[in-house]
């Protein structure tokens, strides 16, 4: 069985990461893309992520109600301790054996990732599928980071061409902060849920 892992905090999920879900279950013929909501992620200050981990659970449940191939992944947001990669991923090719992993990253990451916690153990879980995306880095750029991390840690690296859409967490919150309209760049389940709990909202 070949899956795709989305990780992040889903703070709040938006339809960028449902598209990017998509597209690495289409190009790489994926039978699964897990979405994991990250509950204690090392890169953020907790005072960063601005709703419950409860609610972003609930939010990504909501958010892949109807695609049959996304499955929600709760092993990280359950820990209480930090989460990271190299553990998840280990964890992971232990438990489901017959499985082959493919880890779903942005582009900033694959020029990050040397800053995770030991990346030399996460490479060997699993594929790497770096998203493409023309406005931030150059396919050049882009091949030529991976053409190192290869080099260097005999990583299995591929980029993983995208559709662009002009949408984050952070900015989706300052709109919800605003008042503005978001129905565009969630799905309904998602807006109706952020209103019903009354988050991102100014204190």
């Amino acid at each position: 069985m070949k899956i795709g892992i989305m990780g992040g905090t889903f703070d709040p999920i938006h339809n960028g990461h449902l598209m990017l879900g998509e597209a690495a279950y289409e190009l790489f013929r994926l039978d699964e893309v897990w979405f994991m909501p990250n509950g204690n992620p090392p890169h953020k200050r907790r005072s960063s992520i601005e709703s419950d981990v409860e609610d972003r659970v609930e939010m990504v449940r909501l958010a892949i109600e109807g695609h049959d191939n996304f499955k929600l992944q709760q092993y990280e947001s359950r820990k209480k301790e930090v989460s990271y990669s190299c553990d998840t991923m280990e964890h992971f090719s232990s438990v489901y054996e017959n499985c082959e992993f493919f880890f779903i990253i942005g582009a900033d990451s694959l020029f990050a990732i040397e800053s995770w916690v030991h990346p030399e153990r996460l490479f060997p879980t699993c594929t790497i599928l770096a998203a493409y995306r023309d406005d931030i880095d150059t396919k050049e750029e882009m091949c030529g980071q991976i053409n190192y991390l290869r080099d260097k840690y005999d990583a299995r690296i591929e980029l993983l061409a995208t559709p662009l859409m002009n949408v984050s967490s952070s900015g989706l919150r300052m709109r919800l902060k605003q008042n503005g309209d978001i129905r565009a760049m969630v799905p309904d389940k998602v807006r109706a849920y952020i209103k019903k709990h009354h988050l991102y909202k100014e204190v």
